[in-house]
């Protein structure tokens, strides 16, 4: 979809697996927040278009890109159409992850199922977070404030034996995310990851009675599911320079679950 070259009227936002879930929260609070959307996903159907009139809604440009992040190899191609029809991209969200095809047995986890997680989890948002850094560097920004959020997930520290490539996938985030702050940190480009805990979406629909009975016996200090918004809003506040002198943070949004307790 072409925009138009809109550079000068609000920084731009790269949201990747932007159509539905945590994705939906975090575009439409960036829209409320003043960014113009590039929601990159794999479908343009029904719950894309949905978050793009949402966005617009909210004040924003939004427009769709096709986007399969574990395809490196068409990473080029995705910023420079954004760039092209939209401007330079002043904020990347790397929030396009799968979970496990099957929850089971740390010891029957099959090659197959690992290459795959940690092709769309972490090797993709690697080598995205690689191409739009080096353009973040090449260009100014008229606005100032520049940044980069990943979005993991409270198994970066909490081991789920029934997931483990899912788990490892977050936990080589966390230090993706400091990897990459320490790099963008002298042009004041802030690096951020946000840790989602159990948070109402359709990934999590397959352990929703778990998790009732869990939170009901106390599993979170704060006894509620965490819903999208919730992470949506604290996305918003990195991107938009809430936290000008922090980076390489980790964002706890998980009702306390992150709390160690006697």
């Amino acid at each position: 979809m072409t925009t138009g070259n809109r550079l000068g009227r609000r920084p731009i936002a790269l949201v990747t697996g932007g159509r539905r879930g945590i994705g939906r929260a975090i575009v439409v609070s960036l829209a409320a927040r003043g960014f113009d959307i590039a929601l990159a996903d794999l479908e343009h159907d029904s719950d894309a278009v949905s978050t793009l009139d949402d966005a617009r809604a909210a004040g924003a440009i939004a427009a769709f890109y096709s986007c399969d992040v574990s395809n490196v190899d068409g990473h080029a191609a995705l910023i420079h159409a954004i760039e092209a029809e939209m401007g330079p991209i002043e904020c990347l969200v790397n929030n396009a992850g799968i979970s496990v095809q099957k929850r089971g047995d740390l010891l029957e986890i099959t090659p197959e199922s690992f290459d795959r997680l940690l092709a769309t989890n972490l090797r993709g948002p690697f080598f995205l977070t690689q191409r739009v850094a080096a353009r973040m560097l090449e260009q100014r920004s008229p606005r100032g404030y520049r940044s980069i959020v990943n979005v993991s997930s409270a198994n970066a520290f909490a081991a789920s034996i029934n997931r483990g490539e899912y788990c490892i996938s977050k936990a080589a985030i966390t230090m993706a995310t400091r990897l990459f702050a320490v790099r963008m940190g002298e042009a004041g480009i802030g690096v951020f990851e946000v840790r989602p805990g159990v948070i109402r979406t359709s990934m999590t629909q397959v352990a929703e009675a778990d998790y009732d009975q869990r939170i009901r016996d106390g599993l979170t200090p704060m006894p509620r599911w965490g819903m999208p918004e919730d992470v949506g809003d604290s996305v918003a506040a990195l991107a938009g320079g809430a936290f000008r002198f922090s980076t390489g943070d980790a964002i706890h949004v998980d009702g306390g679950l992150h709390i160690q307790r006697l």
